[in-house]
């Protein structure tokens, strides 16, 4: 006797990738957007079959679901940042061939990849972690994944004016915060400058190819060691830096794709223990983002 697929179900399970790019983005966590994710399925199996097949779209109605249950989780996490030891950076996610999984050989499943665009580069979702629950949503969902106003007033639970007033507020927001868009092999080659810099302790080079005004923020989650606090001007972050080399002499760093950009690994025995995300104007590098958080470098380290 053979078995087949039931085509629902596999028509539902399509749906899976589409669900984790968006929770991705609306939460700044892998982790989180899986669980929503699991979430937001055993709903629909909670559903009586009767229920589910009254239902005209079924991935509309995931995402609205999905949506919902996001919203909810940015509230609960302004409350959770509040004992969050340090600063608190989005999850960093590597290149789809390189992560820990596919280099070990396991089978991963491919709808668990975050399509990485310009709307997950790690300066666009440090922005987005600054809005209201409510902004981020409704601009995520209205101008990254083209949904109406009136099907993003679904799920935000307001009136579609009222959404659009809030993405067109968070688009200010992004407007302020963004630099001009800097071509990718030129932000490779500051990132390789200020790599060699920093693996030849050639301060004034470090100093050379950081903004005056760089700001570095580290991510520890109070799990490993990382500073509590920014690190203001491009000098005192070359000092840092040098005196990370000096204390782990054993240190590799390594050239990588950082959430769709040019970006750095640091390796202790193999393991990548710190994760560099970067942003660039003006010919320099003017923000540096330190993921050093064990729990969000799953992607990056063998299971």
């Amino acid at each position: 006797m053979t078995t087949r697929e039931d085509p629902g179900l596999s028509a539902i399970m399509r749906e899976r990738r589409q669900l984790i790019n968006l929770a991705y983005r609306l939460l700044g966590s892998l982790a989180e957007a899986e669980d929503v994710v699991q979430e937001t399925y055993v709903r629909w199996y909670a559903l009586s079959p009767r229920q589910r097949e009254d239902i005209k779209s079924p991935g509309a109605w995931l995402t609205t679901v999905a949506g919902r249950i996001c919203l909810n989780v940015l509230g609960s996490a302004r409350v959770r940042r509040e004992t969050y030891v340090g600063e608190w950076i989005p999850e960093p996610l590597p290149e789809p061939g390189e992560w820990a999984g596919d280099r070990q050989g396991a089978t991963a499943d491919p709808a668990d990849r975050i399509t990485l665009d310009e709307s997950v580069n790690m300066a666009f979702l440090v922005v987005l972690d600054s809005m209201t629950p409510a902004e981020r949503v409704a601009f995520v969902l209205h101008d990254v994944f083209r949904y109406s106003f009136a099907e993003v007033a679904e799920i935000v639970g307001r009136t579609p004016a009222a959404c659009r007033q809030l993405a067109s507020s968070a688009r200010r927001r992004i407007r302020a915060s963004q630099p001009p868009a800097t071509p990718a092999a030129q932000q490779a080659r500051l990132v390789r400058s200020f790599k060699q810099a920093w693996e030849a302790k050639d301060i004034n080079a470090l100093i050379g190819v950081l903004d005056p005004d760089a700001t570095a923020t580290a991510d520890g989650g109070g799990l490993v060691d990382a500073a509590l606090r920014p690190i203001d001007g491009g000098e005192r972050i070359a000092h840092a830096c040098l005196d990370i080399a000096n204390l782990v002499p054993g240190m590799t760093l390594l050239e990588r794709t950082v959430n769709g950009q040019p970006g750095l690994v640091a390796q202790v025995d193999g393991v990548t223990v710190t994760v560099f995300a970067f942003a660039v104007a003006g010919g320099r590098i003017t923000r540096i983002w330190t993921v050093r958080n064990p729990e969000k470098l799953r992607p990056w380290t063998a299971n």
